[in-house]
């Protein structure tokens, strides 16, 4: 499908610095063992205004609120730097977020968001050049904003923007913060001595083990897409993956189940076809008994608090041809057997201690690496269902429209679905695949994927 909206040019206004208003006292904060089987990626994110105050207001207003939210949120202020063993950790000195002010003529309604490589990449979604956030406020020809931001994925995962983004709004229209961040790693402590475990040699593996680069050999680059899918048609796949109404497949698996289905049509020679999700470790680790860090009495510490990267990415290899014949419900059972071991604590404090015991070799997660030119295609479902979207209103109203946007330039697909704005069950689904892939999506699936309209947005 061609694009149908409107190419425009994005003028920088003005470029500052937003440093934390009530600054830490300068320090360093080490990486957790979960941060650093992050690679140095940035995540971009990105909210849509259909209308906003009087520019200058509303500009003094985002900042304002930025300095006082990097208070608590401080290391979104700092730098990653190198410790003596030459891994990342966070120099924590209000270095300041970089903030853009820019100028797009041109309306939201003919912003194409559907095909967000083209109106949303270093567009509306800055570059981040230094620190480890970058924010940009771009102002439209209707009298609408975009809010973009870019973010080091070594230091927070979504589920701890998600937390910040209210968080800054909720200060904006000068509420109390809902949810305080905790940047206690010992949460995260390896065990003493750490547990070997073989198991997670299947789904991480250390750099060294990685074959070198093959330059000669070309790579496709993925292409993103926005869709969005229709709550019936989420129920619909939900009870094509279910055996019985009594034992319903979560919609999460069920549609993960449909997207593996999908890609498993590519003709393209592979045998085999990966699928990884995305777990959260923050509800499986709440169980975690605390008396051993020595907190006062009045202070209560929750996973749920903790900032940072608490994910694992199990995934399940499969033959296509066997996945093209099999019905939704078994491919749906595969990828509940796949995931289900790793949503308890033990595979969280598993994972820990296996990172300590390579230490200081970095690792990176197995569905992210193609170890071989014959090696089938691959493909990470993340859940944004905590996305908040309608809960970022600074002041001027909820927006019209957001998105996690993450182009991160590998060979693994991302498909990220969450909630739409309109509140009533239906999803926005971020991709970015090969073209093929797309292909196949708006082909064999396109009863479900909806390209992204503004009608649909009502702009």
């Amino acid at each position: 499908m061609g694009s149908c909206g409107t190419t425009f040019i994005v003028c920088v206004k003005k470029r500052d610095s937003i440093a934390a208003a009530l600054p830490v006292q300068e320090h360093r904060l080490p990486m957790s063992n979960l941060d650093l089987l992050l690679p140095p990626l940035d995540v971009g994110v990105f909210f849509c205004y259909k209308d906003s105050l009087p520019l200058d207001e509303s500009l003094n207003i985002l900042k304002k609120s930025l300095a006082e939210a990097l208070g608590p949120f401080y290391p979104l202020a700092g730098e990653i730097v190198q410790n003596n063993l030459a891994e990342p950790e966070l120099h924590c000195n209000n270095r300041g977020v970089d903030f853009i002010h820019a100028h797009a003529d041109v309306e939201l309604k003919n912003i194409d968001l559907y095909h967000p490589d083209e109106s949303v990449e270093r567009k509306l979604v800055p570059r981040k050049k230094q620190g480890v956030l970058t924010v940009q406020v771009t102002e439209l020809r209707c009298g609408g904003l975009i809010i973009g931001c870019s973010f080091d994925h070594r230091v927070a995962d979504a589920y701890s923007i998600n937390v910040f983004l209210a968080a800054w709004a909720e200060i904006a229209q000068s509420k109390s913060i809902s949810s305080l961040p905790s940047f206690r790693r010992s949460m995260l402590n390896a065990r003493h001595p750490p547990v070997v475990n073989t198991f997670y040699d299947k789904l991480y593996l250390p750099l060294s083990s990685l074959p070198p680069p093959r330059s000669c050999l070309p790579t496709n680059p993925l292409r993103s897409r926005i869709y969005y899918v229709e709550a019936k048609d989420i129920s619909h796949l939900q009870s094509k993956s279910s055996f019985n109404e009594n034992a319903k497949r979560s919609k999460l698996v069920s549609f993960t189940a449909f997207l593996w289905k999908i890609i498993a049509e590519c003709e393209d020679g592979f045998n085999t076809c990966k699928m990884g999700i995305v777990v959260d470790g923050r509800g499986r680790m709440d169980r975690v008994s605390f008396d051993k860090l020595s907190l006062p009495n009045n202070m209560s510490l929750s996973m749920q608090n903790y900032f940072g990267n608490v994910l694992s990415i199990p995934f399940g290899e499969a033959n296509s041809s066997e996945l093209k014949e099999m019905p939704l419900n078994l491919v749906a059972e595969m990828v509940h057997e796949f995931v289900s071991p790793a949503m308890t604590e033990e595979h969280f404090l598993g994972l820990i201690d296996w990172v300590e015991l390579h230490r200081p070799e970095p690792a990176v997660a197995k569905i992210y690496a193609k170890m071989d030119e014959n090696d089938g295609e691959a493909i990470v479902v993340s859940s944004g269902q905590r996305f908040p979207v309608n809960s970022i209103d600074f002041g001027w109203g909820k927006p019209h429209f957001g998105s996690y946007h993450f182009p991160w330039g590998g060979q693994t697909g991302y498909v990220m679905p969450m909630p739409s704005t309109k509140k009533n069950g239906d999803w926005i689904v971020y991709m970015n695949l090969l073209q093929k892939h797309l292909d196949l999506v708006e082909t064999k699936g396109r009863n479900v994927f909806k390209p992204l309209t503004p009608s649909y947005l009502n702009l």
